[in-house]
């Protein structure tokens, strides 16, 4: 990824391959980074240990949306009443963050504009760190970004939902908020949005079929 992103001419002043003040730049490198936050967030009591296998998930609701969102079924709140103070460590349970019902959660994208989620309708309890003891993407960005100092987060228009349970953490956590910029997604002919899961063409496909910079750049429509 690092490597087709150089072909295509973009730079960056820090990173895993070029190091930087605020590394290291790989997750798995960041354990005690995430561990701290999830230790912070089970004394406050933002957290509860959850034993629901995917399977009880399946039967109580319906299947992840496959569609332009990052949307998954509403949490039952089937463990929500477990106390979790006995655990020393996250491994062997999934860890929620026991979300404010119906509280709204507003905030005003730089491209999209004034966004809002209600919390328990639009989304319910959230996974911040996965059974087989890796920190879920919601804590793990959180932290980072805080970590690293990030400012601004620009990313695809599907992760919308996700910026509102990220600003929860973060007012847990204590965490200032950066400004979120939410892209439109590339989609194909018949208006699907590219993805890996649908088999779309990466930049790397691109390049084999011999195509230059400069017409994947105008392809995507980018300035």
């Amino acid at each position: 990824m690092i490597e087709d992103l150089h072909w295509l001419g973009i730079r960056w002043n820090e990173g895993p391959d070029i190091g930087g003040a605020y590394g290291p730049y790989s997750q798995n490198e960041r354990r005690p980074h995430y561990l701290k936050a999830w230790q912070q967030l089970r004394e406050l009591g933002f957290l509860y240990p959850c034993i629901c296998s995917r399977k009880d998930l399946a039967q109580s609701a319906s299947a992840p949306n496959d569609g332009d969102t990052d949307d998954e079924p509403v949490y039952p709140r089937t463990c929500r009443n477990r106390n979790g103070a006995q655990f020393l460590e996250p491994a062997g349970v999934n860890w929620r963050f026991r979300v404010p019902d119906s509280e709204a959660i507003e905030f005003s994208d730089l491209h999209l504009g004034p966004k809002c989620f209600v919390a328990g309708r639009d989304f319910g309890d959230f996974l911040v760190w996965r059974r087989d003891d890796v920190p879920a993407y919601q804590l793990a960005v959180v932290v980072d970004d805080a970590a690293m100092q990030i400012t601004e987060v620009v990313r695809g228009a599907d992760l919308l939902k996700s910026t509102a349970r990220q600003l929860l953490l973060q007012r847990a956590l204590g965490y200032a908020n950066p400004d979120y910029f939410h892209c439109d997604l590339v989609r194909d002919d018949t208006g699907v949005r590219l993805a890996k899961r649908h088999d779309a063409l990466s930049i790397r496909q691109l390049r084999e079929a011999g195509m230059s910079p400069e017409q994947v750049i105008a392809m995507a429509g980018w300035p």
